[in-house]
């Protein structure tokens, strides 16, 4: 048997180890402000859709007699048989030709020029730039006269690709800044290596720079999209026949001489906001990654 050794007296214990304070858990409380107004925001974009939707299910005597906002109590589609009747089809074809080429004009560009301002910290290169984004200052409607008479001298007027330009011209600044501040987060050693490797810029700019500007595409291909199929002003302006008209001046049909057919009206926008509110959808979860991309930094 192994002896203990007794304490000795005069001896003085080792103090316990101070037992840890409980934290006290602090309810968070609820933020009435910020749930207030999300309900306002929801109440301001929800009334507008149902009213969009409810009253392109009603007949136009329905509309004019019964309140907007009660549920229709008979609903029809008689409304988009009579769009689908009309020019719709066409309007619709313009729009998407004119949507798809305006974005692949912007991306197409903006891509590798955001990539030489990135990359380039020369001072022509960056007073380029700074030149690039006065733009953003510059509204369609101060440079209407100029381009259309830019247009008409082209022999360009009443032709899809006379409202594909200008659009594309106005959307490049905003879609500039959007990549050039994606292009900026990619680190610098990403370039190094690719370099080391000996891949030359459009190597990098393919195998490196495309994959991870993704967000910053999507951003610029959604945003682009909305200024394009919303466009009103260069479409009013630069073109005229009915074969070149695109969906926003398509809605002018069902307003007549002694009233406006109002069901088939909001029939026509619905089935109009359908395809890019489908296209927001795909894209917002990198809209927001594309917007802040750069100001971290």
């Amino acid at each position: 048997m192994t002896a203990t050794a007794l304490p000795t007296r005069g001896a003085t214990a080792a103090p316990a180890p101070p037992r840890p304070r409980r934290r006290r858990r602090r309810r968070e409380r609820p933020n009435v402000l910020a749930g207030v107004l999300s309900l306002a925001w929801f109440v301001l974009v929800a009334v507008p859709l149902y009213y969009l939707v409810s009253g392109s299910l009603r007949t136009r005597q329905d509309y004019l007699s019964t309140n907007p906002l009660v549920p229709p109590s008979d609903p029809t589609l008689e409304n988009y048989r009579t769009v689908f009747e009309g020019g719709f089809p066409t309007y619709l074809l313009n729009t998407v030709v004119v949507t798809l080429a305006t974005v692949a004009i912007v991306v197409g560009l903006t891509l590798p020029a955001a990539y030489a301002i990135a990359r380039n910290t020369g001072r022509f290169v960056q007073r380029g730039f700074s030149l690039m984004l006065v733009g953003l200052a510059i509204p369609a409607q101060a440079a209407i006269i100029p381009v259309y008479l830019m247009i008409t001298q082209l022999r360009m007027y009443d032709t899809l690709l006379a409202v594909i330009l200008p659009t594309a011209a106005f959307a490049m600044p905003v879609a500039l800044l959007v990549m050039v501040n994606s292009l900026r987060d990619i680190p610098g050693e990403l370039y190094e290596a690719q370099t080391l490797d000996g891949a030359g810029p459009f190597a990098v700019l393919r195998h490196l720079v495309l994959p991870l500007a993704k967000p910053a595409i999507t951003t610029v291909s959604v945003f682009t999209s909305l200024t394009a199929w919303n466009g009103f002003l260069f479409p009013l302006v630069l073109t005229q026949s009915e074969d070149t008209r695109v969906l926003t001046l398509g809605l002018w049909d069902f307003q007549g001489q002694f009233g406006t057919n109002v069901p088939g009206l909001l029939a026509a926008v619905t089935l109009s906001v359908v395809p890019i509110f489908v296209l927001y959808l795909i894209g917002r979860r990198y809209l927001l990654s594309g917007l802040t991309a750069g100001f971290g930094k």
